[in-house]
């Protein structure tokens, strides 16, 4: 059966879970989805932890949630890791945050293969630590043919950054005959950017109550549904995107017609 691990846990989940799942999948599910991860340090302060900590547990949300958007057959996640803002924090987080893709492949990637997932970045590589971004290399690296859902973590990633990283490339091109100027468009502009070869997101997620954007995909938002929940990330279920997933169903998407 489809979803032969979820039965091994009907004790935790509600008794009509796998009903919805299946019939989520009788319905245009979302193609890409996007989560702004938010509330890992209000859950360890909750919780009189330190901020770490939450991160941590974060960390084992994003494998659940991966697995089951698979099973759903979205086709891409992706995860806004770690912001070109977030150096601005404590050295001692910056530096436990840089660690967690180690971790999380070192722990997930056997899994993740198993289950056919491609794993992919956005965001400058340059100022990664060099241990951080070998860790998903090779993920990258390994999961290169899988034809799964796409993992696709953004970290060191900003949006006002890509974008105009992307103005500037156009430019080089027009000046040395690469490109027309009269033939750029919106799709010649995705293409420049950071999520070329994406979909842009059909709905992103965003916990713990915040209502923003947080320079995230600014772009690729622009036809969005917006799901936000007050629930911490590390809260974060399998119950929840269902939820969200379902909305996302219900509603009518106009795309700026009627």
């Amino acid at each position: 059966m489809l979803f032969d691990k979820f039965n091994k846990r009907k004790k935790t989940i509600p008794s009509n879970f796998l009903e919805r799942m299946e019939s989520i999948r009788e319905r245009p599910v979302p193609e890409h989805i996007a989560i702004i991860m938010d509330g890992n340090g209000r859950w360890a302060k909750k919780r009189a932890l330190p901020r770490v900590a939450g991160h941590h547990e974060g960390m084992k949300v994003v494998r659940k949630i991966t697995i089951l958007a698979n099973k759903l057959g979205v086709k891409a996640l992706t995860l806004y890791a770690f912001s070109t803002e977030n150096w601005k924090r404590p050295k001692t987080e910056v530096d436990y945050l840089m660690k967690l893709p180690e971790e999380f492949l070192g722990t997930y990637l056997p899994e993740l293969t198993s289950e056919n997932v491609k794993v992919q970045m956005i965001g400058y590589k340059e100022q990664l630590p060099s241990h951080t971004y070998r860790a998903v290399e090779k993920a990258m690296s390994q999961t290169e043919n899988n034809s799964g859902l796409i993992l696709n973590f953004a970290l060191n990633y900003g949006s006002r950054a890509e974008i105009i990283e992307a103005v500037k490339s156009i430019v080089i091109d027009t000046k040395s005959g690469i490109l027309s100027e009269n033939k750029i468009n919106e799709e010649i502009f995705s293409n420049y950017l950071m999520t070329k070869g994406l979909s842009d997101p059909d709905l992103l997620i965003r916990t713990s109550g915040e209502i923003r954007l947080s320079n995230f995909m600014l772009w690729q938002l622009a036809y969005t549904e917006f799901w936000f929940t007050d629930v911490l990330w590390p809260d974060f279920s399998e119950e929840h995107l269902i939820q969200a997933i379902e909305e996302f169903q219900n509603r009518q998407r106009r795309f700026g017609g009627v």
